[in-house]
């Protein structure tokens, strides 16, 4: 009974702050950066270890029951940012409960080991993958998975959350956003020497694994839309700002079709393929997956500053990922006022005591950059595997970022 109480507790204080002002202000600095109308770059940080920040005791969990356990745990970890490091973070007005999908995979899995450098955080490790798609035969096996809603799962864990906190916040069924990464998974699939030593050695091979590849993510997605399990309006697109005017205008109320949504895609092990194979082995594949979407969003960790060229040609692009690895300068002239520039600071500026001078430098040439060419822009950091157990690091970054855009 004392995590019921407690998680009681932590509703009503999250929700006055997902009804505060400033809670309010922030969605519309989000949704003004993706409406290419950007009033300051918007801050953002997620992929946080917090299982390395818990000094205050605030995110020990007390529920036992698994379903109200995890909501106990979603709430702790966002009201625990929005008190040290939020940024311009923002909370949904209600609890989610996203809609449980079953998948009856595409008819070949991913066969690794996996060498754990953290035990308080099993998702990072090092992964050795086997190939499983060398022969065409292993090919032949790709098929299109079968999706199915599994209604009666998550009324059971609606209906659990409601009766427990439903009086005090809102609890909302969601659907799901798009994430389609086809390279991330062919990766998983056959390692990644084997599939760069394809793109050259074997490209008719490569070929057939992509067309199957995309195929299944199509068919995905296409019963997703079917099933009414996509989600109108994400509060988060893959950690960036996702609010944004153009998309909800078209929207009935009947079904939510990807033309009423984020489409999100890209290919994070082409950092070193060069701009023509990339196009040759993505973009044109992708180009056709992304034409269903309202707007789409490309790359994640690949540096794309000197690519730009092949992206616009993706149809609906409105933002484009700008990693460390990139040119900031090169890739906010190239995007200009046509796209939203995401900006990613390296993560492991937080992994030891913050070099300020350094944050100052690098968030500087980038709001630069990005008022040299009228881009706009969210700075999102993100992918941190580590912060040096020292949640001032992750304190000391945010007030710095902050600090910069507020004087832009």
């Amino acid at each position: 009974m004392e995590g019921i109480k407690q998680l009681r507790l932590l509703a009503k204080e999250y929700l006055e702050h997902a009804m505060s002002p400033i809670n309010a202000r922030r969605m519309e600095l989000h949704r003004a950066v993706n409406d290419l109308n950007m009033q300051r770059p918007v801050v953002l940080i997620d992929e946080i270890p917090f299982h390395e920040l818990n000094f205050d005791g605030s995110l020990t969990l007390l529920c036992e029951d698994p379903i109200l356990r995890s909501v106990e745990d979603r709430l702790r970890k966002k009201l625990f940012q929005w008190k040290y490091f939020p940024a311009d973070m923002i909370l949904e007005p209600f609890v989610p409960v996203t809609k449980v999908i079953r998948s009856t995979g595409i008819g070949v899995e991913i066969d690794d080991d996996r060498i754990y450098f953290d035990k308080g955080r099993e998702g990072i490790a090092a992964h050795k993958y086997r190939d499983r798609l060398s022969t065409k035969e292993e090919v032949e096996m790709i098929k299109p998975p079968v999706l199915t809603y599994d209604k009666e799962e998550t009324m059971r864990r609606y209906i659990k959350i409601a009766e427990a906190i439903g009086d005090i916040i809102p609890v909302k069924i969601t659907g799901h956003g798009c994430y389609s990464a086809p390279w991330d998974q062919i990766a998983m699939l056959r390692g990644v020497d084997s599939l760069l030593i394809d793109l050259i050695d074997r490209p008719e091979h490569t070929h057939s694994i992509v067309s199957k590849i995309y195929e299944c993510e199509t068919a995905r997605l296409k019963q997703m839309e079917d099933l009414d399990l996509l989600e109108l309006e994400p509060y988060s697109l893959h950690c960036t700002a996702s609010l944004c005017s153009d998309l909800s205008k078209g929207y009935d109320g009947g079904k939510v079709m990807r033309s009423h949504i984020w489409g999100r895609g890209m290919a994070q092990i082409f950092s070193s393929v060069s701009p023509e194979m990339h196009e040759e082995f993505d973009i044109n594949y992708m180009a056709k997956f992304m034409e269903a979407f309202g707007l789409n969003y490309y790359g994640c960790c690949e540096p794309l500053d000197t690519k730009m060229h092949i992206v616009e040609k993706l149809p609906n692009l409105r933002k484009v990922s700008i990693t460390p690895w990139a040119n900031v300068d090169i890739a906010a002239e190239a995007i200009g006022r046509k796209y939203v520039l995401a900006n990613k600071p390296n993560p492991a500026a937080v992994t030891k005591p913050l070099d300020e001078d350094a944050l100052r430098k690098e968030l500087g040439r980038t709001l630069n950059a990005v008022k040299r060419n009228s881009c706009s822009c969210d700075i999102v950091l993100k992918d941190i595997s580590s912060s040096g157990h020292d949640v001032k690091n992750l304190i000391r970054w945010e007030k710095i970022a902050m600090e910069t855009v507020n004087g832009f």
